[in-house]
């Protein structure tokens, strides 16, 4: 009974953050992707409050902390990378750090600055690499350089793109490899220093950023997802292993792309191949499970996004396929309560939903804004298009909307 009270409390507040909350990492507070924000579902050029050319590009996402935006970028085909701060009220440059690299082999569709920068109140954290290097470095929100700090290369074709976190005073930075070899890293806020380094057999590169369970006792897990190893749970403190459950498919090889998330007394996560079968699988954590065990409790194989991350919105998980087909279901049971493709849009789906308010928001490849009503039917209000590539997830934060294109980064207004 007691895990049904909290997971009932839980299901109701995951996703819902403050309009004036920040948005400290990928997805924003926690990886939910949520705030109570009001956004326009239809932006004309009097919804932008600013528009920033940028001269380097990537697919990194907006971080926002109070009235700053800060970006990762690259330059010179990733020669040169780059930390960027943006006022978040005017798109004023604020400053802008370069670090040399290399260039090096990238999927076709990432780039050289597809992490996002993760935030907290002093700092701002920014992750890149290659097969030689992966460079952590931390700023003052005033561009003062911490510390850096080089963990080694990154083995996998398709470049680098995973997130880092932060938790309390340590920095959490993902680092699973192809064919093994990769591990997970915590370093000190303040100065670098490695505090636990946990090895990983991973053989697949991933592209998920983990996020915090909180069990009912108050004691948070860091939730990693992976193909081989399925998901993982590490106390956050130390690196420990709590549990880990493996639970997608291996006869062939899969890719986790796509960041789990929390809705209630579960983790949610997906994998998959571009051409091959996805899974969303919903895992029960062993610190809520009565017998003590990590335990599948339903999963979903069709139709089932690959790069885009779940939504959780109340009693309702929004499942936003790569195609544009969205599930959504109820997160407790994954019983489905409706599915629609969406209208006006053939492209692929790269970033992954927002909601802001009752409005959800998700953008195509070419840059088509898709809004659709959060509710238990499926209503579509409406299609902006930017005319721009865009790969990148929006942040919410101020009540605003920010989102970054191939050359700009564009604040639209709340209401």
């Amino acid at each position: 009974m007691k895990f049904l009270i909290a997971s009932l409390a839980c299901i109701f507040s995951s996703g819902l953050a403050h309009a004036s909350e920040n948005w400290p990492r990928f997805r924003g507070p926690n990886g939910a992707g949520g705030a109570e924000s009001s956004i326009p579902a239809i932006w004309e050029k009097s919804s932008y409050r600013w528009q920033l050319p940028l001269k380097e590009n990537g697919h990194g996402s907006p971080a926002v902390w109070g009235n700053l935006v800060f970006l990762n970028s690259s330059a010179e085909k990733g020669k040169t990378r780059k930390v960027i701060c943006v006022d978040a009220k005017t798109g004023k440059l604020n400053w802008a750090r370069a670090y040399p690299s290399k260039t090096h082999k990238t999927h076709r569709f990432n780039s050289f600055a597809s992490s996002t920068p993760a935030l907290d109140e002093q700092n701002v954290y920014s992750v890149w690499g290659h097969s030689t290097e992966l460079k952590v470095c931390a700023h003052t929100h005033g561009g003062k350089l911490l510390w850096e700090k080089d963990l080694g290369g990154v083995k996998g074709g398709h470049g680098f793109a995973v997130s880092p976190i932060v938790f309390e005073d340590l920095l959490i930075v993902p680092n699973d490899q192809e064919k093994g070899g990769g591990a997970h890293y915590a370093l000190d806020c303040a100065t670098g220093e490695i505090r636990w380094k946990v090895p990983r057999e991973s053989k697949r590169l991933t592209y998920s950023t983990p996020c915090i369970f909180t069990d009912p006792k108050g004691k948070p897990e860091l939730i990693f997802t992976n193909w081989w190893l399925g998901f993982t749970s590490l106390e956050p403190r130390t690196g420990k292993k709590l549990w880990e459950l493996s639970v997608f498919g291996r006869p062939h090889s899969e890719r986790a792309i796509s960041s789990p998330i929390v809705a209630g007394n579960l983790v949610l996560g997906v994998c998959g191949f571009t051409t091959l079968d996805k899974h969303l699988v919903a895992i029960r954590p062993a610190s809520v499970s009565e017998d003590g065990k990590a335990r599948e409790i339903w999963r979903l194989e069709n139709t089932m996004p690959h790069i885009p991350s779940p939504l959780l919105s109340g009693d309702r998980l929004y499942l936003w396929a790569d195609n544009g087909v969205i599930t959504c279901v109820r997160p407790q049971t994954g019983k489905q309560l409706w599915k629609a493709r969406v209208e006006g849009v053939k492209d692929t789906f790269f970033g992954s939903p927002v909601r802001a308010g009752n409005v959800i928001f998700c953008v195509s490849a070419f840059g088509q804004v898709v809004a659709i009503e959060d509710g238990d039917e499926f209503k579509q209000l409406g299609v902006t298009d930017l005319n721009q590539v865009c790969r990148s997830t929006p942040a919410l934060a101020n009540g605003d909307l920010y989102l970054r294109t191939g050359d700009q980064l564009i604040c639209i207004k709340g209401k």
